[in-house]
C-alpha cells in the first residue's frame, strides 16, 4: 500500500519532528512532503520532497510565509498513494494531490490548529504585522478546508477542544511518543557520559531547577530563571535558539549561579533531569515531550496547570501544578517540590514509542513496521 507522509517543515529538533520521526519508522516506504527540509540528513532512506518555497527566500521564514502556505500545499505531486498521513502545526492538514483517487484516505494528526493564527496569545509570532493582516482569511480558509474529510487525533485532550473550537470537528486522542523505555533502561545516566559531559556536570550546583526547551519565547525559560532567583537556588537552562543571548545575558545579571548548556547530548539531558531539584515546564504547552521524559528520567516536576503538561504530570503524584500563569507561582512551587515524592512513578509508561505505533496503525489501519529501537543514546 503506497502512503505519503506530509509534514510543515523539518528542524534537526522538535517534538513535531519525534512524531514523524515515528511516522516514517511506522511507514519507512513513504514519500515525505514538506515545505522545506532543514536537516537533509535526518531520513537517509527517505524521499523527502520540498515545496516550491524551499527556493525562494521565504525558506525558513515562517510569519512572512504564513500567507503563502495554505496555497503552497494543494496539488502535490501524486504518485498513486493510498493513504496520507499527515504531521500538522499550522497547515500541512490543507495538503492535496494532484489528481488523486477519490479513494486516497488522509489521516491527520494535529499537534495544534495554528498558533500563529488561532491563538496568537500563546504565541508571539502570531502578533507580527504580516500574521495580523492575514490571520482573518487565514482562520476561514483552514476552518473550510479542515472540513474536507480527513480523520483527525489531536496529541492532548488540551488540543482536541482547540480542534473543536476552531474547525468545528472532532477528533480522537493519540499521544505522542516518548522514548521512556530507552529513558528508563538506564538507572544512572552519568554512566554514559563524556568526560567533558562529567566535568561540565560536576561544576554545577548541587541542588538547581532545570529548564530544558527550544530558546524562543512561549516556552517562558527566562520565567525559570526568575523564579529560581526568587526561590533562591541555581538554575540550568540547556536547549537552544534564537532566545539564547537573551537568556546568556539573564543569566550573567542573575542573582543566583545559572548555567546555560547549548546543545545538550541526549545522556547529558538525561543526566540533568535525574539530578535536578525539579524540572520547570512553565509554557502552556499542546502536549510536551520533555515533561514525560523527565518523569522517566525520576524527576520531579512543576508544570502549568492549563495545557497539555497538565494532563500528563499528576499533581502531587509526579510533581507539582503551577495555577497562577506566573512565574512568581513557580517559586512557591520550587519550596514546596521537596513534599513530592522522588520515588519514580510509572505514570510515562502509557506515552511509549511502541503504544504510539500500535495506536497510528489502529487509527490508519495501515499495518505499521516492525519496532526497532536502540536503547545507547544518541
Amino acid at each position: 500500500m503506497a502512503g505519503v507522509l506530509v509534514h510543515e517543515w523539518i528542524e534537526r529538533s522538535g517534538g513535531a519532528e519525534k512524531v514523524l520521526d515515528e511516522f516514517v519508522n511506522c511507514y519507512p516506504d513513504a514519500d515525505v512532503y514538506c515545505l522545506w527540509n532543514d536537516a537533509p540528513d535526518r531520513y537517509p532512506a527517505t524521499k523527502v520532497r520540498e515545496s516550491v518555497l524551499a527556493g525562494t527566500p521565504l525558506r525558513g521564514r515562517k510569519a512572512l510565509a504564513l500567507p503563502a502556505m495554505p496555497f503552497t500545499w494543494r496539488g502535490l505531486e501524486n504518485r498513486d498513494y493510498d493513504f496520507a498521513l499527515i504531521s500538522s502545526h499550522l497547515f500541512a492538514h490543507h495538503a492535496t494531490f494532484a489528481g488523486a483517487s477519490t479513494e486516497l484516505r488522509k489521516f491527520v494528526y494535529v499537534h495544534t490548529p495554528a498558533r500563529y493564527v488561532w491563538n496568537p496569545e500563546l504565541d508571539e509570532r502570531g502578533n507580527s504585522l504580516s500574521a495580523r493582516i492575514a490571520s482573518p482569511m487565514l482562520r476561514r480558509i483552514d476552518r473550510k478546508r479542515a472540513s474536507e474529510g480527513a480523520s483527525f487525533a489531536a496529541n492532548s485532550k488540551f488540543v482536541s477542544k482547540r480542534i473543536e473550537r476552531a474547525w468545528g470537528i472532532g477528533s480522537e486522542v493519540i499521544h505522542p511518543p516518548v522514548d521512556v523505555d530507552r529513558i528508563v533502561a538506564i538507572d544512572d545516566w552519568r554512566l554514559k557520559l563524556t568526560a567533558d559531559e562529567l566535568q561540565l556536570l560536576s561544576g554545577i550546583p548541587s541542588v538547581f531547577v532545570l529548564g530544558a526547551s527550544r530558546f524562543i519565547p512561549y516556552k517562558r525559560l527566562d520565567w525559570v530563571i526568575r523564579a529560581a532567583e526568587k526561590a533562591g537556588v541555581a538554575a540550568v537552562i540547556a536547549g537552544s535558539g534564537p532566545q539564547e543571548e537573551r537568556l546568556r545575558e539573564m543569566a550573567a545579571e542573575a542573582s543566583v549561579p545559572v548555567r546555560i548548556i547549548h546543545r545538550p547530548s541526549d545522556a547529558l539531558l538525561f543526566a540533568l533531569y535525574q539530578q535536578a531539584l525539579a524540572y520547570v515546564f512553565p509554557p502552556i504547552e499542546d502536549f510536551g515531550i520533555m515533561p514525560v521524559e523527565a518523569m522517566a528520567a525520576g524527576a520531579r516536576l512543576i508544570t502549568n496547570s492549563t495545557g497539555g503538561a497538565a494532563e500528563t504530570v499528576i499533581h502531587g503524584v509526579d510533581g507539582l501544578h503551577f495555577h497562577d500563569d506566573r512565574w512568581e507561582a513557580i517559586a512557591e512551587c520550587i519550596h514546596e517540590i521537596d513534599r513530592v515524592n522522588t520515588v519514580r512513578s510509572n505514570t510515562y509508561d502509557k506515552y511509549s514509542v511502541r503504544r504510539f505505533h500500535d495506536e497510528i496503525a489502529m487509527w490508519t489501519g495501515v499495518e505499521s513496521a516492525s519496532y526497532a529501537k536502540s536503547f545507547e543514546p544518541q
